[in-house]
């Protein structure tokens, strides 16, 4: 036998009062509740607006949901004084859960923007939430509320031992995305405490920040399903299920997620190295993501690169005991140069660059004599730079355009190809040639 369900209407009872005496307390306890409020707030705003960093989330909370929470604390500690010699408080019923409403709208749509990137897909989740959290208010205080309550839990089904009702699941959904909400809002605090500490090594700092948003998230799943009255051994048939997806078509998305910590952990591949993965994709590690790695090479090209083919595949990492590149630029001159005139200018030239390192003895410019060439003398200019993420093209060309300059003034020339050609003279017809033949 399904019992009835009370309906309570509390913008009715609160017609029905709005004659008597007693609703004047209630309007002066809202009163001194907003006023108390509005100056507690005038007093910390100081520190609520303070240049800090270290605390700028938890005051930039503060700011968003400080009036109305107070005005809630207000209002609930109001009802109880005037309830020891009051029963009839309508007005304060009423405002409560609405000043409650205002809060969690504020309080979620803050953490939604702080854990997710603006845009407009958000917007709309932001108008759903609202709208979704006043119906809500709405339907309380028009005592429509019990009702669905009731009709929701009529709507139920058994599996095995346990009972399933729509009211549960609904309760379930919620209560799993507002956990998996805070756990996200804790992980981007955490994370921004982790960023802020410049003594950890980067790669540390990244695998310790998304081991912690895994954790945090899956923590929250397991926290909200006994919330609501969800045994965790139903999950059972769920977690061998997803061990046989993990098994097969799952693999490589597991393997990539677990080479990406692996990554991380052994600091063999950072942000900013210069690398080059199975002789195929060069470029600098721009970002290192729980599934791959994004390399951006010197033309803007990005490449996205799986992880496991990271630990599996040869990569040469061109900067990782330290970021020097040593640069080779091969200059010819002609058999006549003067080459020390020759070398002296070209590490002047180098000298004067300020891409090139020039604080280190091991490191200074230097120039080498390769080879004599059929056409000339093969020289090379060999360098060091710091800076191999900015590219080496225009450094080539800014050396080669200041060369050719520098080499015209002094008169040494750049040989090209060439060839001399001897003729011999001609035999005269009917003259024999004594001349011995030559090889």
């Amino acid at each position: 036998m399904q019992t009835r369900t009370e309906f309570t209407n509390l913008l009715t009872l609160l017609i029905e009062d709005s004659h008597n005496i007693p609703l004047l307390w209630q309007v002066g306890a809202l009163a001194l509740s907003a006023g108390l409020s509005w100056f507690l707030m005038r007093l910390v705003q100081p520190y609520l607006h303070r240049e800090d960093d270290a605390w700028e989330t938890g005051r930039a909370t503060l700011r968003r949901i400080g009036l109305p929470l107070l005005m809630l604390l207000g209002v609930i500690i109001a009802r109880e004084f005037i309830g020891l010699w009051q029963t009839e408080l309508h007005l304060l019923n009423v405002a409560i859960p609405l000043l409650l409403a205002l809060v969690l709208i504020r309080a979620l749509i803050y953490a939604l923007r702080y854990v997710f990137k603006p845009s407009e897909r958000l917007k709309s989740w932001e108008r759903l939430l609202a709208w979704t959290i006043w119906v809500g208010f709405a339907l309380h205080v028009t005592g429509i509320l019990p009702r669905i309550h009731h009709a929701l839990e009529a709507l139920s089904f058994e599996a095995g031992a346990h009972r399933f009702s729509l009211l549960l699941l609904f309760q379930a959904a919620t209560t799993i995305i507002l956990a998996i909400i805070a756990a996200l809002w804790a992980a981007q605090f955490i994370e921004s405490r982790l960023m802020g500490m410049p003594h950890m090594d980067l790669s540390l700092r990244l695998a310790l920040s998304k081991a912690m948003r895994t954790l945090l998230v899956v923590l929250a799943v397991l926290v909200a399903l006994p919330a609501v009255g969800i045994d965790l051994t139903v999950l059972s048939v769920f977690g061998g299920a997803l061990g046989v997806g993990l098994g097969f078509g799952l693999q490589k998305i597991a393997s990539n997620y677990v080479s990406g910590f692996i990554i991380l952990l052994d600091r063999s591949i950072r942000i900013g190295d210069l690398i080059t993965v199975d002789t195929r994709f060069y470029g600098q590690v721009s970002q290192i993501n729980t599934r791959y790695t994004l390399l951006k090479s010197l033309d803007g090209t990005e490449t996205i690169v799986p992880n496991e083919q990271l630990i599996i595949n040869s990569v040469v990492n061109h900067s990782l005991s330290k970021p020097d590149v040593r640069v080779d630029l091969p200059i010819q001159v002609a058999y006549g140069t003067d080459l020390d005139q020759a070398r002296e200018i070209l590490l002047e030239i180098a000298r004067d660059h300020v891409r090139i390192a020039k604080d280190n003895a091991e490191e200074m410019p230097k120039v080498l004599l390769q080879s004599f060439g059929d056409n000339g003398i093969n020289l090379e200019l060999m360098f060091w730079i710091r800076d191999a993420e900015d590219g080496q093209l225009s450094l080539r060309s800014e050396l080669n355009w200041e060369i050719w300059r520098r080499f015209k003034t002094a008169g040494i020339e750049v040989p090209f190809p060439q060839r001399d050609i001897h003729i011999k003279s001609p035999v005269q017809p009917g003259v024999i040639d004594s001349r011995p033949a030559s090889a």
